[in-house]
């Protein structure tokens, strides 16, 4: 009987630990993600101040815009809730390719190389952010789904393990593709 009831409680531990283990994998590889998505919002915003310059040159009727745009520009690198830089970067994602769509207006500017160049990098680095985003959100999902199905439950409760945040981007027009002048 005692046998039995050691195996039971080896078995019992070890499955912990199994569970355990595969919690902080999870952990892991949403913070993982989430350096990747950073880093593709940090190239956004070294692009920022060049899209700024660029259009200054040419719109400066744009003005509110462009001082929107590197204002939360800052917002986005001091807030620590994925939540808020979500939202944060879904305004900014809006306030950049309204910013592009006035470039029309502006033929000069349309035909500049460096402009040309520096909407490839913005349109390249869009891109990037929204695969990092669904791998994010991915893991992410395969994380808080652990966390309430049995058996995991059991283990997340006991070591309080907190569901984690999506990455959202709440804006429509932020959905679409950018759009390329």
């Amino acid at each position: 009987m005692d046998l039995i009831v050691t195996i039971v409680l080896i078995a019992l531990v070890a499955w912990g630990i199994v569970i355990y283990n595969r919690l902080i994998a999870d952990l892991n590889r949403i913070k993982a993600a989430w350096s990747d998505i950073d880093v593709q919002l940090r190239r956004r915003h070294d692009l920022i101040p060049q899209l700024v310059e660029a259009v200054k040159a040419y719109a400066s009727y744009e003005r509110q815009t462009l001082e929107d745009i590197t204002g939360l520009r800052e917002r986005s690198t001091v807030s620590e809730r994925v939540s808020e830089i979500g939202d944060i970067e879904s305004e900014l994602g809006v306030k950049v390719n309204h910013v592009m769509a006035r470039i029309e207006a502006y033929p000069d500017l349309k035909a500049d190389d460096s402009f040309i160049s520096l909407q490839h990098n913005l349109t390249d680095v869009e891109d990037h952010i929204q695969y990092a985003r669904r791998y994010y959100n991915g893991a992410v999902r395969i994380f808080n789904t652990r966390l309430g199905v049995f058996p995991e439950l059991i283990v997340a409760r006991i070591f309080r393990f907190a569901p984690a945040e999506f990455f959202q981007i709440e804006e429509d027009e932020q959905r679409a593709a950018p759009r390329i002048v």
